[in-house]
């Protein structure tokens, strides 16, 4: 790609976004939406604004690997033995009864067991991007339909892996089936999960340790981009989807102290490259033939969407859940996935799909995947308790939320950290010295690495789901910053800042802001020194501030 094109498409799918994704919202069908609709307006099918569509999906699958690196980081390894039923025991019935329902309809259509056995097991897919993009943007991940819905897709993706493996070997000729199964591409796959795992928990921390005694904040972007695109590519050289590399990757960083400051630093690239992710997804639909055999596709597009949610309805009421969180878990997994398009494309070049049938499949799971905010949006005006009700957390959540975050864990912060303690008040503590956080992590305590004056950071932290927040560091200049940023992102927090010394009180008991700005202070103030009070009597006397107080 040459740089003048280059900068021609970048400028025309940033215009592409900046203009449909608002209109999108507006219109609260949502950002996925947005992005499909703009993608399919200067696909070749229509406008054909962009050339090179193969290569512009290639970079952004970068945005689903960064998505599933960050769901990793939210989930440790408690977390997932925890929800192992949900994701092997519903996750494997969703896809087997999906797959054997959808292609026994393909074998009644006249289609051959081994084509009904392909579609049927690309279709069963959901798409991981959408389905826990629109859960993000509507806040129902935590419902009790989000995470249900979440432990489907985790299951999708791990399955996705043998279901590529299989491919091939349906169109083996009958004179080779006394070949054996790929043992070596087993051993290969477990190796590399094994590699992984025991390089990560042994190579990570170490790199992300010397990043944050760098103190430059680029370094640490770098290192965890370092980390998350060079897992992917590794499991990928031996075989496993780049997605399930990165989501390993997370979940070998969930414990670790660094996990909301990298959290903080990928979620820019996130958004932007999944954005440009639905975007190709768009790109790649050909509404040229959807308007030219309107009626096969429909059949398809409903057949499958039809198929899907009453598997998932008897899923939802399986998992006794309520009947209304059932029909939203339908809404947002009934689609296709974008799995779907590589195994089609797989299965074209082995000669079970031929290019007809395979672009028809794809045109319908584009289309189903740009109904899926329409289909929640329906669903949720015909039982509007399904948004509003209260969700249901497992026990596991109450333990992961605190009730408070600590900012700053020196002599102040671990003093109000052992009355938290003695009270069984669960909190959360970030320290911006990493020789803090490894001391402190060998004590026990629940302490993280991280800039606590960046709103990505309190954001990743969950700070608006905490009771208080506690700003306890000894830099008052750093205290009036980050209380601005969470009076301004959390204006209803409850906040308790430390005040840097006495001599620094106003007569009513408020922080004034002489200290931080370095300013004198009026006659009376009972200094002993440069900054320090005097023992005594001189010490508790109010001070004259000579500004007003910072709230």
């Amino acid at each position: 790609m040459e740089s003048n094109g280059f900068m021609q498409y970048a400028l025309i799918l940033l215009l592409a976004a900046v203009i449909a994704v608002p209109l999108a919202k507006r219109s609260r069908l949502g950002a996925v939406l947005g992005y499909l609709g703009a993608g399919a307006l200067i696909g070749p099918s229509l406008l054909n604004l962009v050339g090179n569509a193969e290569e512009i999906a290639h970079i952004s699958e970068l945005g689903v690997i960064l998505m599933l690196f960050v769901i990793g980081l939210e989930l440790s390894p408690q977390r997932l033995w925890v929800m192992r039923r949900q994701v092997f025991g519903f996750g494997s019935i969703q896809m087997l009864t999906s797959a054997l329902a959808i292609g026994a309809v393909c074998m009644a259509l006249g289609l051959g067991w081994k084509v009904a056995l392909v579609i049927g097991l690309a279709l069963a897919l959901s798409s991981t991007a959408i389905g826990l993009q629109i859960l993000t943007e509507r806040k129902e991940l935590q419902s009790p339909h989000g995470r249900l819905a979440f432990a489907i897709l985790l299951f999708q993706d791990v399955a996705a892996i043998p279901i590529l493996a299989l491919v091939p070997l349906p169109a083996i000729a009958p004179a080779s089936t006394g070949t054996t199964p790929d043992f070596l591409g087993f051993l290969r796959v477990v190796l590399t999960i094994a590699v992984v795992v025991i390089g990560g928990r042994l190579l990570m921390r170490p790199l992300f340790r010397v990043a944050a005694r760098t103190q430059i904040p680029e370094v640490f972007t770098a290192s965890t981009l370092l980390v998350v695109l060079g897992t992917a590519w590794f499991v990928q050289m031996g075989g496993i989807s780049m997605s399930l590399g990165a989501f390993l990757a997370g979940v070998l960083l969930a414990d670790s102290e660094y996990r909301h400051e990298i959290e903080a630093r990928v979620d820019p690239f996130k958004g932007l490259l999944l954005g440009l992710f639905f975007i190709s997804v768009g790109m790649s639909a050909n509404i040229r033939l959807a308007a030219g055999e309107p009626l096969l596709i429909a059949s398809i597009l409903l057949g499958l969407l039809a198929i899907k949610c009453l598997i998932l309805l008897a899923i939802g009421r399986l998992a006794r859940i309520r009947v209304d969180s059932s029909l939203m878990l339908a809404g947002v997994l009934a689609q296709g996935g974008e799995f779907a398009f590589v195994i089609f494309s797989l299965a074209m070049q082995n000669n079970l799909l031929d290019r007809h049938l395979r672009d028809v499949l794809i045109v319908a799971i584009t289309l189903s995947m740009a109904l899926t905010p329409v289909l929640m949006a329906l669903f949720s005006r015909l039982v509007p308790k399904a948004t509003s009700t209260a969700p249901v957390y497992d026990p596991i959540d109450e333990e992961d939320i605190p009730r408070v975050i600590i900012v700053g864990f020196g002599r102040f912060g671990q003093i109000i950290a052992r009355v938290l303690r003695a009270n069984k008040i669960r909190f959360t503590a970030i320290e911006s010295s990493i020789e803090q956080v490894e001391a402190s992590r060998r004590f026990g305590n629940k302490i993280y690495y991280g800039d606590r004056t960046r709103s990505e950071l309190l954001r990743a932290a969950h700070v608006d789901k905490v009771e208080l927040l506690v700003v306890a560091t000894d830099d008052p200049e750093a205290n009036i910053r980050t209380v601005r940023l969470v009076r301004r992102m959390y204006p209803d927090l409850k906040v308790y800042a430390r005040a840097q010394s006495p001599a620094c009180l106003s007569a009513d008991g408020s922080w004034c802001a002489c200290r931080a700005r370095n300013l004198p202070f009026q006659p009376g103030a009972g200094r002993a020194g440069a900054d320090r009070p005097r023992a005594g009597r001189g010490a508790r006397r109010a001070t004259r501030c000579p500004l007003p107080p910072v709230r």
